[in-house]
């Protein structure tokens, strides 16, 4: 039994399309699958429905949460035999569920925190599934420890924040099998989800670097599989991202999703470049939605910094209370200025920097000495990261050093905290401090500063210390390559690399005025209170159902092996053209109009030879012989060109640069199709494209009769890009008052005059015929590219105005599966021409027409 992406697979390579017709019953399986092979089942329902006939809404679906780890505590019995289990109320992703509809069913899919026996590994997942709607994936030790410790803790995480492997001793270098238990552990994932998946009613939400490939094992299996991904780490520049051996791996992974979320505008550009540059895709934004047109589906961009749990940091803080260790620190550091760090053992937290900062401030203003404290809290290792020893030692050996250079009597500049410290307690220091400091030199986002605003404010109605029942004050002062520091513009924003500013920014926050302090506060306060992790992720939950609406009212086809698997999205009507289809209707015709693009439609795109083929020549020679045939080659070639490589083609029409030049055969002369017949606007934008392509490297000007064509394909594609839209502005401008349009193109930007396009061909070549009276029963036009969908759309308008007969059999027809404006499509140009010599195989066969007969008499 085939799943429905290998049926569509199959079907395309043999041209057989199964009719698609509406599901008498959708069949309902059960949540969660226990009997092999009932997954198949389940696919194989949907191979003949590769389309939604209605959008779907999101309301009173199930939410399935995919993250490298569940939102679990585990604990092993006192007596070794089993486990007991428990939320972790500090999860973000166990968090999500506040933003959700509250008919939502939400299950999560993850590994656990702890190793579980494979002999007790089925009643485990029993047990969560039962107990807390989790699905435990658990992995072989021997593609744990290259799959996390390995790919991505050593390569995925270094190379996002920035740090290449330049050697051997610093980095990890690129490791394929390091790479394979990556896919290895993705695709384990992903038979976990698939198990408990419901494609026609269940949301997959990803998370994390950790699983970027499982989009492409779940879009393989479900084509209208509603899907997004959230990267909660930072996405380097293309300069970065493009030295990973899988990049375009990844990015086309990745794109299988229908949203993928960012949490800055940082990070979605980033992310776009790479697109951009190794992919050749384009972002659009429409109404403030930035999406990528990819294969027909749009691929939605978010940007939207997660927020706090406001419920679970006022609960802490009222157990803090209860501890008595708020307290406990108002004693302690009582008459002191306490400014408080708290970081995780990372090399890319910048807690060095900011402890040379905090030596640096007590030099260059002594009055601190003896009042400032800098309290650093460092979270225990999580991982196997780089260079955590050397920056352990780093550490530890400054705070020495300062505090024996500064230290007093009952004063010590310097507090190192490298024990775990609980929450209540961190809630306890964030209330006694003036000031938190975050000077991370990499940052996805960084919840500390959310944490402290929300603390600095209290608890509504609780008693809280005299020092917050009066006005609210908190500083902040935060790296700029922090995640957070946008959302944050109250903070003092800092280089963490330059310790000198960072240690005056320190200084000018506990130095700064109540009342500045008190507005500062108010106004963050204010973001991330309204901004939270629930509205977080209702907004990315709206999203999803806007970017998914219009991918159900297409048919969508799997294509592709490996990672380069993608859908193709298509209008419903859409479909391959078949051969015996457009036989019985030609060979049925008594006037037929035949219209071909050249390029990428009769030549492959690609070759260097441009020249037709003797067999592409006889079969046009065959097809122009018949009397019933006017056929055409509509090409943006120059009509010289045209007129040299079809010389053998006596009776063979030809329409040169997009049809302003046209000919009917080669005994006619050239007859030009515009109105317009002055080309001073040349002398004016001649210069202009000049200018640009001096500008801009791997650009150049195509000059022919009737327009100019500036050309970047070969710039850079960013400034290519950017050029072009200042370029198409700038000449707007310039012929503002010329009769002539300014467009477009994929990496072009043409003038040419008003009213010239292949549309305008094809309309002349159908009127043309009806005024003979010879009106076409039947259309044959092919063509490949943006300029040929003029052709498409003519044909509709022409059947409306009596130019072509509603009893016209017509043939709209692209080269590749792609959205388009025509109704069918062949895969390639050698498609077209085994077709066009099934066409001229049945001219040669003994019909005899009317026209003929007509003639003999």
């Amino acid at each position: 039994m085939l799943s429905r992406s290998y049926t569509n697979l199959l079907d395309l390579a043999s041209g057989n399309i199964p009719v698609m017709g509406r599901e008498k019953e959708r069949k309902r399986f059960p949540r969660v699958m226990t009997v092999p092979g009932s997954i198949c089942e389940l696919d194989d329902d949907q191979a003949v429905s590769v389309s939604s006939d209605n959008p779907s809404s999101l309301v009173g679906d199930r939410m399935i949460i995919v993250a490298n780890q569940l939102p679990l505590k585990a604990k092993q019995r006192p007596d070794n035999k089993g486990w007991s289990f428990s939320w972790n109320e500090d999860s973000l992703v166990l968090r999500i569920k506040d933003g959700l509809p509250e008919d939502m069913e939400v299950q999560y899919v993850g590994s656990l925190c702890v190793d579980v026996d494979p002999i007790e590994q089925d009643d485990v997942a029993n047990y969560l599934l039962e107990k807390f709607k989790c699905v435990p994936t658990f992995l072989p030790p021997n593609i744990v420890e290259k799959y996390y410790d390995g790919f991505c803790k050593k390569l995925l995480w270094p190379l996002f924040h920035y740090m290449l492997p330049f050697s051997v001793d610093n980095g990890c270098r690129f490791d394929r099998s390091m790479w394979e238990a990556y896919v290895s552990a993705n695709k384990i994932f992903s038979q976990k989800v698939i198990e408990v998946l419901n494609p026609e009613d269940d949301v997959v939400w990803i998370h994390d670097y950790h699983l970027m490939v499982l989009p492409t094992f779940l879009r393989r299996r479900f084509t209208r599989l509603r899907m997004g991904f959230f990267l909660h780490c930072p996405f380097p520049s293309s300069e970065i991202y493009r030295t990973l051996p899988v990049r375009e791996e990844i990015l086309k992974a990745l794109l299988n999703c229908d949203l993928i979320g960012f949490h800055t505008f940082d990070y979605a550009r980033h992310f776009l470049s790479c697109c951009s540059r190794m992919m050749g895709l384009e972002y659009l934004s429409k109404r403030g939605y930035i999406g990528l047109e990819y294969y027909g589906r749009t691929v939605g961009i978010k940007i939207m910094p997660v927020g706090i749990h406001m419920g679970r940091v006022e609960s802490v803080m009222k157990l803090a209370d209860k501890e008595m260790r708020y307290e406990e620190l108002k004693k302690q550091f009582d008459g002191k200025t306490v400014l408080l760090g708290v970081d995780d053992m990372d090399i890319f937290k910048g807690v060095d920097l900011k402890i040379l900062a905090m030596e640096n401030m007590l030099k260059q203003h002594p009055k601190w000495q003896g009042r400032a404290v800098l309290v650093q809290i460092v979270n225990p290792v999580r991982g196997k990261g780089l260079d955590l020893d050397q920056i352990q030692a780093e550490i530890q050996e400054s705070c020495k050093r300062i505090n024996n250079e500064f230290a007093k009597p009952g004063y010590q500049p310097l507090m190192l905290i490298d024990r775990p410290v609980s929450i209540s307690e961190r809630m306890a220091y964030y209330r006694i401090a003036e000031c938190v400091v975050v000077t991370a030199v990499r940052d996805g986002m960084n919840l500390t500063p959310y944490e402290y605003i929300v603390c600095r404010q209290g608890i509504p109605g609780a008693e809280m210390g005299s020092d917050l029942n009066g006005p609210k004050r908190s500083m902040l002062v935060v790296s700029e390559f922090v995640g957070c520091s946008p959302s944050l513009s109250g903070a003092i924003r800092v280089n963490p690399w330059n310790v000198e500013a960072t240690s005056e920014a320190m200084n000018e926050a506990i130095s700064m005025s109540d009342q500045e302090k008190e507005l500062r506060h108010e106004k963050h306060y204010r973001y991330v209170s309204t901004h939270d992790v629930a509205y977080w992720a209702r907004s990315f939950l709206q999203d999803m159902e806007r970017t998914c609406a219009d991918h159900f009212r297409k048919r969508s086809y799997g294509i592709g092996l490996g990672f380069g698997f993608r859908v193709v999205a298509l209008d419903p009507n859409f479909r391959k053209l078949s051969i015996d289809d457009i036989l019985s209707a030609y060979t049925k015709a008594q006037h037929r109009a035949i219209l071909l693009d050249y390029d990428g439609t009769v030549m492959p795109q690609n070759s260097i030879i441009k020249t037709p083929s003797p067999d592409v020549v006889s079969m046009l020679n065959r097809l122009c012989g018949d009397l019933n045939n006017v056929v055409f080659i509509v090409s943006g070639r120059g009509r010289d060109s045209l007129s040299k490589w079809f010389a053998p083609c006596k009776k063979l029409g030809l329409a040169a640069e997009h049809g302003y030049l046209l000919r009917w055969s080669q005994d006619q002369d050239w007859e030009t199709c515009s109105q317009s017949s002055e080309f001073g606007w040349m002398h004016i934008a001649e210069p202009v494209m000049k200018s640009y392509t001096e500008a801009t490297d791997g650009s150049c000007i195509e000059m022919k009769e009737s327009s100019l064509v500036w050309q970047y394909g070969d710039a850079d594609p960013n400034f290519g890009y950017s050029q072009a839209k200042e370029m198409l502005d700038h000449l707007e401008s310039v012929l503002a008052n010329e009769p002539v349009a300014v467009k477009s193109g994929q990496h072009i930007v043409e003038v040419k005059p008003q009213g010239v396009s292949k549309g305008s061909v094809a309309e002349k070549i159908f009127t043309t015929m009806a005024e003979n009276g010879k009106q076409a029963d039947f259309v044959l036009c092919i063509g490949d590219d943006r300029s040929d969908e003029d052709m498409f759309e003519i044909i509709g308008g022409a059947m409306s105005r009596n130019i072509l007969s509603c009893k016209t059999e017509v043939f709209a027809c692209t080269v590749g599966q792609k959205p388009s404006k025509a109704k069918y499509y062949v895969d390639d140009t050698s498609e077209v021409i085994t077709m066009l010599n099934s066409l001229a195989d049945a001219t040669d066969s003994p019909v005899t027409s009317e026209d003929e007969t007509d003639d003999s008499s």
